[in-house]
């Protein structure tokens, strides 16, 4: 589905939802508070500002009666099969934040994948997978970079732990490739990109990747991930502790000046063997 048409379908959605609520007799501060969300997330769903979470619409479907519409609306737009079903909101929302900040404990970010990158993560992944499963999945990568570019893209700061530089992921001509292009993105302030080195140590965010989006018409959230699933939080109190978390990395990481001195001596330590892996 097209971003345009799924973003009509989404207000479709966004409109039966306040229809039905009407119907039913409920206020936004009603309906919101037995499905345990707020009446501003509510209202932000009838205006196809947030999209729900799948519990959220079967519940809504439970409170209005509705016989599954909204969850069968709800499977329908976030079934993407490039994305595993924890992840599929989440594209949704790169596409309408304005600032993300993401910490990237072992691998290069999606966002900022090359071709060669993203076709090795993803046969590390799935190894027994067919050529075309492997192009669609790269094509997924090289279509939500697209975020990154335009007169509406988001604010991205990266901060990447060291490991991502020195793991060969692909190979060293890969490698090489990968890490010159974040840093032509630096030279060029397209993204604000800095490196946790060794050095540091322990730090706040051992768990896992970390992403926080920031949107001009919605609460920010949390996005953290592990190899086999993910969870997106909106809970404010929760959002903040990872902000902080997200800060104290930020101020333990190197000035994106000597980032970017790392990530170019990495390029050449790559370049010096590039045909050995």
């Amino acid at each position: 589905m097209a971003n345009g048409s799924r973003q009509a379908a989404w207000e479709f959605f966004g409109a039966e939802l306040r229809r039905r609520r009407e119907e039913a007799g409920f206020t936004q501060v009603e309906l919101g508070a037995r499905v345990f969300v707020s009446g501003a997330y509510i209202g932000q769903f009838e205006q196809a500002i947030r999209k729900p979470q799948l519990d959220i619409a079967q519940r809504i479907d439970e409170v209005l009666q509705t016989d599954g519409i909204f969850e069968r609306l709800c499977r329908k737009l976030i079934d993407d099969k490039r994305y595993a079903d924890y992840f599929a909101e989440v594209v949704e929302l790169e596409k309408r934040a304005m600032k993300i900040c993401e910490f990237a404990p072992s691998l290069v970010p999606g966002l900022l994948q090359t071709p060669a990158y993203a076709r090795a993560v993803t046969i590390a992944a799935n190894p027994f997978v067919t050529d075309d499963y492997v192009e669609e999945m790269v094509t997924g990568r090289l279509e939500r970079a697209q975020t990154l570019k335009g007169p509406t893209r988001p604010e991205y700061w990266v901060t990447l732990h060291e490991c991502v530089l020195r793991v060969p992921v692909g190979g060293r001509q890969a490698m090489s490739e990968q890490l010159e292009h974040i840093a032509g993105l630096l030279r060029q302030r397209s993204v604000l990109v800095t490196v946790l080195p060794y050095a540091v140590g322990a730090h706040p965010s051992m768990g896992g990747m970390l992403q926080l989006m920031e949107f001009g018409d919605a609460p920010p959230v949390a996005y953290t991930e592990t190899s086999f699933s993910g969870v997106l939080v909106d809970d404010p109190a929760v959002v903040k502790r990872a902000q902080r978390a997200y800060d104290l990395l930020r101020v333990a990481a190197l000035s994106p000046e000597a980032s970017l001195t790392l990530i170019e001596s990495a390029v050449e330590d790559y370049r010096r063997c590039p045909s050995s892996t």
